[in-house]
């Protein structure tokens, strides 16, 4: 089996991984995501365990109807349900969430 890191386009996105997305992270006082509504979304992955072993306070917004894993229920901070269709930035829950994990 070939190692998939060697491959030029795994390369690149790793780096971008770790000169782009992982110092955004740092500097970010909370991550909040959008649960995705298939699996495989390996952002979203990279992104989670990112979030875990930064330490950082995780929000997750997952539209209504859609199954939150029991584990994701344990690591995040908050999860908001959203009505399919709502923009989740302009819920009052979410605001909630926010004020509730920055402590305010």
């Amino acid at each position: 089996m070939d190692d998939w890191t060697k491959d030029p386009t795994a390369k690149r996105w790793i780096k971008q991984v770790l000169t782009d997305m992982v110092p955004k992270m740092k500097d970010s006082a909370i991550v909040c995501s959008i649960l995705p509504d298939y699996e495989g979304d390996v952002k979203f992955w990279v992104e989670l365990g990112a979030s875990i072993m930064l330490d950082k306070p995780i929000i997750i917004v997952a539209f209504e109807g859609r199954a939150v894993p029991e584990k994701l229920r344990r690591v995040a901070d908050e999860i908001v349900i959203c009505p399919d269709g709502v923009n989740p930035e302009s819920t009052d829950e979410l605001v909630a969430a926010f004020k509730r994990v920055l402590g305010e």
